[in-house]
């Protein structure tokens, strides 16, 4: 299963320092970006967070790659 990388708030007080983490799910606009749709993202089980606005490159190739994937399942 993959999983959308997000932002890290920014805490004052954190004492260790992470970038990113795992969200909730991916946004409507990788989505878009990645040619897949919210039907065909749900039928491959990727989880959808319509709150966020963001678009991260990384996310949107990970998308890519799992849709290459399921396209070549499916053409054998």
């Amino acid at each position: 299963m993959v999983e959308p990388i997000v932002k890290r708030p920014h805490y004052r007080f954190e004492i260790r320092k992470k970038d990113t983490k795992v969200g909730k799910g991916f946004s409507l606009k990788e989505l878009k970006e990645a040619g897949l749709s919210v039907h065909e993202a749900k039928k491959l089980g990727v989880r959808i967070d319509k709150r966020r606005k963001t678009s991260y490159p990384e996310n949107v190739e990970a998308l890519k790659k799992l849709k290459e994937q399921q396209e070549k399942k499916q053409a054998q």
